[in-house]
Order: structure tokens, then sequence, then C-alpha cells
């Protein structure tokens, strides 16, 4: 196991933001709006999703085991931050959306580990979230429009919004609530 996480925090942390997130966009829809509005083409979200994403995948690199693959690894830890750097003077075009779906499939990893084995059937809360992260993630980083694309969607309908909102913050009580009936061996 790479990260040293179980189910039980990770469901908690999980249900938190999202809770957190769409229950400000419930709450103060005129900022969430906005915010979202302008996030696809901000430099300075893009950059600093980057600089996290590039970190990230520094460190996970630095400590996963390649298995045959273990004498690239000297290798990638140079590719990774030039790469980032490349991306950022070349592809900065919706480069947080791309920082954005990089950080979403880094995400991913450590919640489905998390649920790896586990009988739960709770835990299917959590692995069809990551999942569903990663199949955006694919597609918001080959084709980042398409986020400002599902953004002016949810923002062309007040019931829309409010409806995507509260199934946030839905789905977050659900994990939350999942978390509470867990064996305490998590």
């Amino acid at each position: 196991m790479i990260y040293p996480l179980s189910l039980g925090p990770v469901m908690v942390i999980v249900g938190l933001l999202l809770v957190l997130a769409h229950g400000w966009a419930l709450l103060r829809p005129v900022e969430a709006k906005a915010w979202l509005r302008a996030f696809p083409r901000s430099r300075s979200y893009g950059l600093f999703l980057l600089a996290i994403a590039a970190i990230w995948a520094w460190l996970l690199i630095l400590k996963i085991d390649l298995g045959e693959f273990t004498n690239w690894r000297p290798r990638l830890l140079i590719l990774i931050p030039i790469a980032a750097f490349l991306s950022a003077k070349y592809a900065d075009e919706f480069l947080a959306v791309r920082s954005l779906g990089m950080l979403a499939l880094l995400a991913a990893e450590p919640v489905l580990e998390a649920a790896w084995l586990r009988p739960e059937f709770s835990r299917l809360f959590l692995v069809s979230l990551a999942y569903v992260w990663v199949l955006f993630a694919m597609f918001w980083i080959g084709m980042p429009y398409l986020l400002r694309d599902q953004i002016a969607w949810l923002q062309k309908g007040e019931s829309r919004w409010r409806a995507a909102a509260l199934a946030g913050v839905i789905y977050g009580a659900v994990l939350l609530i999942s978390s509470l009936t867990l064996h305490r061996s998590t």
C-alpha cells in the first residue's frame, strides 16, 4: 500500500469536502457561480494546481515500487518537473482544468486503495465516486473546454444548480453516515 489511509477516515474526508463545497454552492450560489465561471481560464489556479499535481506525482514516483520499471525512476524524477514547466508554458489554455484533472486522477488512487478488499457495502459509494473522478478527469485533461461547458450547463437553470448542489451535499452526508457504520478496525 502506498498511502497509509483506511476506509473510515477517507470516507470522512471526502464526505466533509463534498458537504462543504456543495453546501457553499447551495447557500452562496452567486459567489459560487462567479468563482466557477472564472475557474477554467484562471492562470493562477492553474499554476497552483499544476504545482500540487507535479509535487504529488514526483513524491509518488519517489516512493512507489515501479517493479521492472525501477530503472526509469531517475529519468521520471527529472521528467515530471520538466513536463510541469512545459505544460505551464505551452498548454496554458484551460490550465486550471487540466491541472484539476491531474489532481483528480492522483486523488482517486488513495481513495480506491482505502476501499481495496474491504467487505463493507458502503465502500462502493466511495469507489463509485472515485471512478467518476477518473472518467471526468480524463476528459478534462484531453478536452478541457468540457468543464467550461459543464459549468455553463449547470448554471443555465436555477433548479439544475440547486439539484446538483443538493445532490453533492446528500452524497457527502451518505459518506459521513456510512463512515460511522464501519467497524472500528478501519
